[in-house]
């Protein structure tokens, strides 16, 4: 009898939450372990996909139970951007990360008690399960006889294959990314030979059995429009999709000054040319094919033909010649900016707990509204906290504290380092405690003062490990990225310094403590500075006495005064000293009542003094 079984994963700061739904007999059920292994993510994705789920880790404890297969398995998955060019595939991976995809039984909306969306499958093995968006893979067949196919991504892409192309039949792979004009726009800017590019095909990848050369060239229709326009856009389904997330590819410091040369118009150039690049693993990788002849058809679309296998391929829209290098080069940054995305680490801390932060890595296009929803949450901003960059899917990003602040995941282990994984489709969080390294410290501020180092992690140097995710060898990762700010107001403490103060029961000293307190009472701010630089007193024993009371105006005058009186030789006439630098300040009221109180022996207030005496 099957069963269905919810799998659980508990967080410390949050409710539990569904890894997985399985249905299985009951035995088999209670012998699977479930685990969710984020940290693993940066291995999982490849180009072009985008992770929308946990990844799962799904193990038999009992190695000689005998699983029925297949069985079923429901993974909840939150896909933000759905469209026309992707699909939603379920990615299975065993210990090698040698991977497959399943299409879904299902999407289902609802499962028992989880109102989300679940990616059904039915599998054959165990292994590590997530599921990404990635583009749409079509499929066809080509026979002896031959075949025209339209693609059912875009119809303005079709495919010709005469009769005889092949000597027997071939299964043909299709996958189509969309070129959105404001990133070619955006690499123009950056690289003048790049300006006579006046637009872009899709980028096509095309997979043909190696075995099978063409006995006969096929023809390709693909659209290319030297000056798009809202109609050529719209035309694509997809375009809400492509146009939001290749935008967010590009960085803000070049949005206006892209958009702007994206739409300029251009009059009829007899030097206009379209120019075809392909793409081989075996060759050097991308080149300029001049052989073939690309000819522009009515409405935008554009025709030529193929006489051998290209892996990837692309057509460029010049409205002048180009050198074949520089063609080359646009392509591979063509290529690169399509898989990375502009993005930031966001840092701040709580209003009222600052010794609790937040650190999160978000798309640039979604900084200004991950702000409101941190300040709904209570935190805050700090300056300068936001830099940003260009990072690829599934990329990870290593945080180190340095100077006088450390953090910790649990409030326990201070000096660790903590990693990001980027995924455009969902929100890495990382929440920590910090607190001081050494908390005398920044002795000349009123707060502690540290960073967070930011590295990008190149995934050739991570190595993957099932039981603790993966091992980074030192110094593997690159220059850092960002550099974000950090500090920590000092909190009140006792200090086991030495005291100036003096503890004595000479009753003139007594007297003493006593008039210098009042008299710290009587002076305002503005006095304390002009006597402080009227005393000769180091500048180094001011700031330890205004740290020692930060928020104590009349301690600080009071402390200032008994270390300048223990300062002075015994045979000083500290009294008439110490009038004199009150009249000098334009205190004479003050000096005479001074001198008066000192010589009637007048105490301000009760004082234990005359116990003491009586002892």
């Amino acid at each position: 009898m099957y069963l269905e079984a919810r799998y659980l994963m508990l967080n410390e700061e949050s409710d539990p939450q569904v890894s997985c739904y399985i249905t299985a007999p009951s035995p088999v059920l209670q012998q699977l372990e479930c685990r969710i292994v984020n940290s693993m993510s940066c291995l999982i994705v490849s180009d072009n996909e985008e992770l929308v789920s946990n990844v799962i880790s799904i193990e038999c404890s009992d190695k000689e139970e005998r699983i029925p297969f297949p069985i079923c398995i429901a993974i909840p998955f939150t896909a933000r951007y759905r469209g026309n060019y992707r699909d939603i595939m379920v990615k299975v991976s065993d210990i090698n990360l040698q991977s497959s995809y399943l299409t879904p039984d299902s999407l289902e909306g609802m499962r028992g008690s989880y109102k989300g969306t679940c990616a059904a499958v039915k599998v054959y093995k165990l292994g590590i399960f997530s599921v990404v968006s990635c583009l749409k893979r079509e499929s066809f067949t080509v026979t002896k006889k031959g075949l025209t196919v339209k693609s059912s991504v875009d119809s303005r892409i079709s495919f010709s294959y005469p009769p005889g192309v092949f000597s027997s039949s071939v299964l043909v792979q299709l996958k189509i990314q969309p070129v959105d004009p404001s990133l070619v726009a955006y690499l123009k800017a950056q690289e003048e030979a790049s300006c006579p590019v006046l637009s872009t095909s899709p980028l096509l990848q095309v997979q043909h059995p190696s075995t099978h050369s063409f006995q006969k060239p096929i023809t390709v229709l693909l659209p290319c429009s030297p000056h798009p326009d809202k109609k050529n856009l719209v035309f694509e389904k997809d375009h809400k999709r492509a146009v939001t997330a290749t935008t967010n590819r590009i960085p803000p410091l070049y949005f206006y000054r892209t958009k702007s040369a994206s739409i300029r118009k251009l009059g009829n150039n007899a030097c206009e040319s379209l120019k075809l690049l392909g793409f081989r693993s075996q060759d050097t990788g991308w080149f300029v094919l001049d052989d073939v002849v690309v000819r522009s058809i009515q409405s935008g679309l554009i025709s030529f033909e193929l006489h051998e296998h290209l892996e990837r391929f692309i057509v460029l829209h010049l409205s002048s010649t180009v050198d074949k290098n520089h063609l080359v080069s646009f392509v591979k940054s063509l290529e690169e900016a399509l898989l990375s995305t502009s993005a930031c680490v966001v840092l701040s801390q709580k209003k009222d707990n600052p010794h609790r932060v937040v650190i999160l890595l978000v798309p640039s296009k979604d900084l200004n509204q991950t702000l409101k929803n941190l300040l709904l949450e209570g935190f805050r901003g700090l300056p300068e906290s936001y830099r940003h960059f260009q990072v690829r899917e599934g990329e990870q990003l290593l945080l180190r504290f340095t100077g006088n602040i450390f953090g910790s995941s649990n409030g326990k282990d201070y000096g660790k380092e903590y990693k990001l994984i980027f995924h455009l489709q969902r929100k890495p969080r990382l929440e920590l405690q910090i607190k001081e390294v050494d908390e005398f410290g920044n002795y000349s501020c009123p707060h502690y003062k540290g960073t967070i180092v930011v590295y990008k992690v190149p995934k050739e140097k991570i190595v993957p490990n099932l039981d603790q995710s993966f091992s980074l060898n030192e110094n593997h990762y690159e220059l850092p990225i960002c550099k974000l700010p950090l500090k920590l107001p000092k909190h009140e403490k006792l200090i086991n310094r030495p005291s100036t103060k003096r503890i004595s029961k000479d009753p003139l000293e007594a007297l003493w403590d006593n008039l210098l307190h009042w008299l710290a009472e009587e002076l305002s701010e503005e006095n304390a500075e002009v006597l402080t630089s009227s005393l000769p007193l180091r500048r180094s024993t001011v700031q330890l006495i205004k740290l020692k009371h930060p928020d104590d105006l009349t301690e600080q005058i009071h402390e200032l005064l008994c270390f300048w009186k223990k300062s002075l030789p015994t045979s000083t006439d500290k009294v008439r000293l110490l009038a004199r630098h009150l009249r000098k300040m334009g205190k004479s009221d003050l000096a005479e009542e001074f001198k008066f109180k000192w010589e009637n022996k007048v105490f301000t207030e009760p004082q234990q003094w005359f116990d003491m005496v009586a002892e």
